[in-house]
C-alpha cells in the first residue's frame, strides 16, 4: 500500500499555463509529420523516432516537474514559460536538425533538460524528490556529450550518435531515473496523479487535433473533387474512432484504476512511457493521411500501407499494454484489433489508396464500439443505478 497519508495526496486543477505551454508541442508534431512526410525513407523514419524521443521527454520532463513543484508557485511558472521559450526554438530547428541546425535543436534541447531538472532537484518540496532528480540529472549528464558530438559531426554519423543519446533519455524515463542502489521510492511520494493523468488526456486531444489540421492542409492544398472529399472525410472518421477508443468510457476506467492504485506515480508513468510510441502512431497515421488525400485514387504502396494501418495498429498494440498493466481489462480486444489491421495492411499493399482508407474505417468503427462496451464492463454499473438498486426493497 502507499504510505503517504490521504492529506498529502495532493488534488490541482490543471492550469492556463500549462495548457499555454502544450501549444508549443502543437507545432513539435506539425513539424515531425513534416520531417517524415519530407524524409519518407527507413533512414527517415529512424530520423523522426530520434526527434520523436527528445521533444516528447521535454515535454514529459517539464510536465512532471510542474505536477510535483506545484504550478502555483513562482519557481515553477518561470520555469514553465522559459522552457516553452527554448521549445519554440527547438521544434523550429527540427526540418533541419538533420542538415544545417543540429545546434539550433541540441541547444534549447540541453538548455530545458538541465534548467528542468536543476531547478526541480533544488527548489522540491521533499528531500526525496529533490534526490531522485539529482539522480535524473545524472542520466542528462551521461546523454548530453552524445548529443553534442552528435551535432558537431557531419549528418551521416549524426544519426548514430543522437540514436545512442536518445536511447539512454528512454531508458532512463523508462526506468525513473535508478542508480546502483538508489531508486524511486514512488509509493512514499506525494503525487497529484489525477492531475498528471488530465495533463496526459489534454495532450492525446492535441496529437488528434493536429492530424485534424494535417488533413485540413492536405485538404486545402487537393482539388475539390470526390475522391478528394472522401478521402478527408474517411480520414475524419477514422480519428473520431481513435478517439472514441479512449473517451468512449476508457478515460473513467483508467482514472478509476489509478485512484486505487497503491503506487499512482508508477501507474501514471506507464501511461507516460506508452505515450512514446501514442505519438510515433499518431504522427504516422498523420503523414498516411495526407498522402492519402494527395493521391485519393494513385497507386497503393507498402509505405502508405505500413503508414495507414501501422500507425493505428501500433496506437492500439500500446493502449492494450497500458489497460492491461493499470485497468487489468480492455487489452484483448484492443491487441486482436491491431492484430486485424497488421494483416489488413499487407492484404491493402496494391488497393488504391481510398480503398484503403474505407477498411481501415470498418474496422475502427467496429474496435471503437467494441471498446467502448469493454469499458462499461470494466466501469460497472452506473454509481446512481446502483445507488437506486440498494434503496429497492429485498
Amino acid at each position: 500500500m502507499s504510505t503517504v497519508p490521504e492529506s498529502m495526496r495532493l488534488r490541482r486543477e490543471v492550469s492556463p499555463l500549462e495548457l499555454f505551454y502544450d501549444l508549443v508541442f502543437v507545432f513539435a508534431v506539425s513539424q515531425l509529420s513534416h520531417h517524415l512526410l519530407e524524409h519518407l525513407t527507413w533512414r527517415g523514419a529512424a530520423e523522426t523516432g530520434v526527434l520523436l524521443v527528445a521533444v516528447f521527454g521535454t515535454w514529459t520532463y517539464t510536465s512532471y516537474e510542474a505536477t510535483l513543484l506545484d504550478v502555483h508557485r513562482d519557481v515553477t511558472r518561470w520555469m514553465i514559460v522559459i522552457v516553452m521559450g527554448l521549445g519554440l526554438f527547438m521544434n523550429a530547428a527540427i526540418p533541419g536538425a538533420f542538415d544545417d541546425r543540429a545546434w539550433a535543436f541540441v541547444i534549447p534541447l540541453l538548455a530545458i533538460l538541465f534548467l528542468a531538472g536543476a531547478v526541480t532537484a533544488l527548489a522540491g518540496r521533499t528531500a526525496l524528490l529533490r534526490e531522485h532528480f539529482r539522480r535524473t540529472l545524472v542520466w542528462m549528464a551521461a546523454s548530453a556529450p552524445l548529443w553534442i558530438v552528435g551535432a558537431a559531426v557531419g549528418s551521416g554519423p549524426r544519426l548514430w550518435w543522437w540514436a545512442a543519446a536518445a536511447l539512454i533519455d528512454l531508458t532512463g524515463t523508462w526506468l525513473a531515473h535508478p542508480l546502483p542502489g538508489r531508486t524511486l521510492s514512488s509509493r512514499e511520494l506525494a503525487f497529484d496523479a489525477d492531475h498528471m493523468l488530465e495533463r496526459l488526456r489534454l495532450f492525446f486531444i492535441i496529437l488528434l487535433g493536429e492530424t485534424v489540421l494535417t488533413a485540413g492542409r492536405a485538404m486545402a492544398d487537393a482539388p475539390v473533387d470526390a475522391p478528394s472529399i472522401l478521402a478527408t472525410a474517411g480520414v475524419f472518421i477514422a480519428l473520431a474512432c481513435l478517439w472514441g477508443a479512449y473517451f468512449g468510457g476508457g478515460e473513467d476506467v483508467i482514472t478509476d484504476s489509478v485512484t486505487h492504485s497503491p503506487d499512482p506515480v508508477r501507474a501514471v508513468r506507464l501511461g507516460t512511457n506508452s505515450a512514446y510510441l501514442v505519438l510515433a502512431a499518431l504522427v504516422a497515421l498523420a503523414v498516411g493521411s495526407e498522402l492519402t488525400i494527395a493521391h485519393p485514387t494513385g497507386h497503393g504502396s507498402a509505405t502508405l500501407a505500413l503508414l495507414l494501418f501501422g500507425g493505428p495498429a501500433l496506437y492500439l498494440a500500446t493502449t492494450a499494454w497500458f489497460f492491461g498493466t493499470t485497468a487489468g481489462g480492455a487489452w484483448k480486444e484492443r491487441l486482436l484489433a491491431a492484430a486485424v489491421l497488421a494483416a489488413t495492411g499487407v492484404a491493402a499493399v496494391r488497393l488504391p489508396p481510398l480503398a484503403s482508407l474505407a477498411l481501415l474505417d470498418l474496422i475502427l468503427i467496429a474496435t471503437a464500439a467494441v471498446l467502448t462496451r469493454a469499458h462499461r464492463r470494466l466501469a460497472g454499473p452506473p454509481k446512481a443505478a446502483t445507488e437506486a438498486d440498494d434503496r429497492l426493497p429485498s
